[in-house]
Order: C-alpha cells, then structure tokens, then sequence
C-alpha cells in the first residue's frame, strides 16, 4: 500500500516535475532531486534538536510553503509523512487524510500554480474532486490557497512591494504578482486569516520568486527574494529553509539591509552555496548562483558553509558569518585562509581583514560617471583643437576639455581604465572567469564615460604599466571576487585589494611568495580566476 501512495503522489514514471519548463522569472521551478536534498537538511537539524527523532514520523508537525508553484516541496514532504506515519496510523486512507488536512500546507504565488501544485498532492487540481486522494476536503483548494491580491499602489509603486504602477496595473485579465505572503502589514493576521485563528507552522520551506518582474529584468529589475526570507523569519517557525539567489552574500542593489540582517542572525545555522544557478535549475540563468540555508530558531551558533560547483569537491566549514573587518559574506572557505593572509601581512594584524586607508586599493578607483558622461554619450566624430579623446560605449569620441565638469584632476594624468560591467557567458556564471573586463591605459588628454571605471590618478606611464600587470593577476581579480554580487564592478569591488609597489610588473608569483599562499590555495585561485592576456579585448 505504501508503494502505491509513493506512486500516486509522484504520479507516474518519469516524474513530470522533472520535466516542466519554468514559466517565468517568478516561477523557477524546483527539481524533486534537490527538494529532498532541503528535505534532508531539515530533518537532520530536527534530529539534532529533538534527541534523534524523526520529523517525518511527527503527526503533529505543520509544514508551510507559502509561494508553491509546482508543489514539489508539499509532495516529497507528503511522502516522507506517509512511510514515517504508518506505523502510528496504519490505515492508508486515514493516513492520507491526517497529513494532507492536517500538516501540509500551501500558498499559490498563480492561479495557474496553485492548480498544478494541487495536481502534485491531492493528484487533483481541485482538493474536493473525484480523482483526489484525500476525502478530508469540502472546499476545492484544500490547504493550497490561492485568491487574487491586488497591489496597495502609493506614488506609483506599490508599498509592499515596490512593483511599478504603470507595469503591473493591468486589470483584472492578467496576474497582479501581488503575492498574498508579503502584502500584509501584519504577517500573523494575514496566516490566520487564510488558515485560522492561532496557526503555527513549525517547517516553512519553499523556493520563492526572485525579483520583480516589472519592465527591468535583465537591466534593472529589483530583487524580491529577500522580503519572503524576512516576513518568514517574522512567523517565528522552529526550522526555516530557502532557496534563492546567491547575490544577497555581497549586497548590492536593494539587498544591503537583508544582508545585514541575514548576517548578524546567529540562526542561520547552514548555507550550502552553489557557484552556478544552472547546477541546480538546468536552462536557469542566474549571475552569481544560488544557496539554500536553514535558520533555526532554538539552536543558534555558527554557520555551516558549504560549496558546491560541477564535480569540484564540496568544501566545507563552521564558522562565523562575519568576520572582522569584513561588510559582506565571505564567499569561499578558502577565499577566508587567503584574506586573512593578506590581512595579517598588510597590517600585521590576524584577527581583521579591514585595510588601512592608505593600503587600500580602491581609493584610486574612480565612483560611476569618473567625468560625467553617461554610458550612452558618444562624442564627437572629429577632433578639434584641444579636445579630449573619450573612451565610451563601442568605441572613442572627442568632447572639449571645457564639456568636464567632475574628475578634472584625473584629465592630465596616466591611469588604467576597466569597464564598470564584467565580462561574462550571458547571464550564467562559469569557472574560471575572468572577474573584470580587459583594463587598459589612458594616457594624459583622455576620459572615459560611464561605462569604465578610471584608475588613478598615476604619476608616470611605467606606474600605469604597473597596476595594469597587477590587474591581469589572478590573485588580484581572486580578491575582487570575494567582494562582487554581480557583473557590477564598482569601487566597492575592490575593497579587499592591498596597493603594491607601482615601480615594478607584478605576477601571480610574486604575489603568492609575498602573501604565503599554500599549495592548496594557489590551485583553488586558478580553479576559478581565469588567466588573462592583456591583448584579448573582453571577450570570455
């Protein structure tokens, strides 16, 4: 009997949530593979917390994903309910009933999810019909619930949310992506609301939209992610576990506030990190990856970090989220060793890896906009007496030396130029890369628009020669790594990159020998820092 509810719920061979296509940006679905990987992270911390005991044969656990899409998470939970509550309640039909009325539990983030998320645990599009598997439902949505939810619009964006006015008020024919989790003031209230009075959930799990899919995606669309994981952590569960985007280890666009909440969180007890989003979700496109963590409520300490990438070793360590001197996720378990060998030898310290101002690198990096001129500016096409020659967006122009208005004490110095967006394969992440894009030297007489980034000012052109073979080294662009959510380069980027003697070329070597890098340390820098040749323009 118990072979043919696994069968039934998974409905049929090949499992058909393994061959769905993703519908959108939103809705990413879940491979059951790697849901049971989740499922597996959270039954052992609940072992560890409960003297060994078994979550799934807990008749009185409440599981909740609050933005279903495929239903995947419901389903394998329901299975494992199934075979750990056999014993307990031996009758199949009953057994059926206790856990789908009783301790899973669903939000839509679509009309069109929430039926096929139905499909997946009651093998029913509607909980209440003929073909479902539970006869514990009068109602056709069961405990996957799914109403429309209109946006709460102030000054042109919403307040929940942010969604643009203009974009997704489109009436009533299309789907609002107004999702019912998160446009509440009131989090308790908006639960029992949908569920009752007093509803605890002591799982919530799920794989949540990731940014706002209003006009921007690609360029400028805002992530999202991050106001599930807070209103999440607001319900107060026992074990919390999410998948999403990788991007919030660094900050970056609206995600600084979250990162700093995630960090100081000494609940956030794992993170396993997958350097490509397409290891995970084959076909996805996601810059920087993604990561699944569990946050536990009652066991707080350090953190389990985990990488994953291909058929890398998985690398493991427990340790602080944290570390002093440091405003962002150290990404990497070896990227740690090696900053803190940079750290102690730049300022003979070995408990920060804060910099002193005059060691820091990017104080010569120039903001966005190095002159003024945005990305879109292209010059003139002839040059006149006492013009300037621009590097700009696909080629060079001229601007008159009076059309400056910033960066004026840059104009006639030597300085290297990098492009302010990295060089990648689309929107996809593969190792090794090259981190940066070719940097180049302008000579005195040039200016860059929005799309570099200037490096100076420098006093020679031997000094430029100097940090252009600094910037070709691994070990440098490695250090630019750790601190970069994105393809945006910013001056931030280089926050964990020492100065160097500017009388001299650099090689990786050199910087090796100096900074006392291990064996294992130099492999692990140029398994994922590609070599870069000075000639080869941006191409990957």
């Amino acid at each position: 009997m118990n072979e043919l509810t696994s069968f039934r719920f998974r409905g049929g061979n090949p499992d058909v949530l393994t061959c769905i296509a993703n519908l959108s940006n939103d809705e990413v679905f879940t491979p059951p593979e790697f849901a049971n990987r989740m499922l597996d992270t959270l039954a052992q911390a609940w072992a560890e917390n409960n003297g060994g005991a078994d979550l799934w044969a807990d008749s009185k656990v409440k599981v909740l994903d609050p933005f279903t899409k495929s239903g995947v998470f419901l389903r394998e939970i329901a299975s494992r309910l199934m075979n750990g509550l056999a014993t307990e309640i031996p009758d199949l039909q009953e057994r059926v009933d206790h856990i789908l009325t009783k301790q899973v539990f669903g939000i839509g983030i679509t009309y069109l999810t929430s039926l096929l998320a139905r499909r997946s645990l009651y093998c029913s599009k509607q909980a209440n019909g003929h073909h479902s598997i539970t006869e514990g439902f009068t109602s056709n949505a069961g405990n996957i619930w799914f109403e429309r939810v209109e946006h709460t619009w102030a000054e042109g964006r919403c307040k929940f949310c942010g969604a643009s006015r203009r974009t997704l008020d489109r009436g009533e024919g299309l789907e609002t992506h107004a999702y019912a989790f998160i446009h509440t003031d009131d989090d308790k209230a908006q639960i029992g609301k949908i569920f009752g009075d007093n509803m605890q959930f002591d799982v919530i799990i799920g794989n949540p939209p990731y940014q706002l899919d209003d006009g921007g995606y690609g360029t400028s669309a805002a992530p999202i992610y991050d106001k599930f994981v807070e209103q999440a952590r607001k319900l107060n569960p026992r074990l919390l576990t999410m998948v999403i985007p990788a991007r919030w280890f660094a900050g970056g666009k609206g995600l600084d506030d979250f990162r700093e909440s995630m960090l100081a969180d000494d609940r956030l007890r794992s993170i396993d990190d997958y350097l490509s989003a397409a290891d995970v979700f084959p076909g996805v496109g996601l810059k920087s990856g993604i990561c699944y963590f569990l946050w536990d409520r009652d066991k707080p300490g350090p953190c389990r970090v985990a990488t994953h990438f291909k058929d890398w070793p998985v690398s493991v360590a427990s340790r602080k989220l944290v570390e002093n001197g440091a405003d962002v996720f150290i990404r990497f378990n070896e990227g740690l060793s090696i900053l803190k060998k940079v750290a102690a030898f730049e300022t003979g310290q070995a408990d920060s890896l804060s910099l002193s101002e005059n060691r820091r690198f990017d104080r010569l990096v120039s903001s966005a906009k190095p002159f003024g001129f945005r990305t879109f500016f292209k010059g003139n096409v002839i040059k006149l007496a006492g013009d300037l020659l621009i590097y700009r967006n696909g080629g060079t122009g001229y601007v008159s030396r009076s059309a400056v208005i910033t960066g004026i004490h840059l104009i006639d110095k030597w300085k290297v130029y990098t492009g302010r967006a990295a060089p990648g394969t689309g929107n996809r992440d593969t190792y090794p890369h090259k981190i940066i894009s070719t940097p180049f030297i302008g000579g005195p007489a040039t200016i860059c628009s929005e799309t570099y980034l200037c490096i100076g000012p420098l006093d020679s052109k031997s000094q430029s020669e100097s940090v252009l073979s600094y910037l070709s080294c691994r070990f440098t662009r490695f250090l630019i790594l750790l601190h970069k959510p994105s393809a945006d380069t910013t001056r931030k980027v280089y926050t964990f990159v020492p100065t160097q003697d500017w009388t001299r070329r650099w090689t990786d070597e050199d910087l090796y020998a100096k900074y006392g890098l291990s064996g294992t340390e130099i492999a692990f820098v140029e398994k994922v820092v590609r070599p870069m040749n000075l000639d080869d323009g941006d191409d990957e």
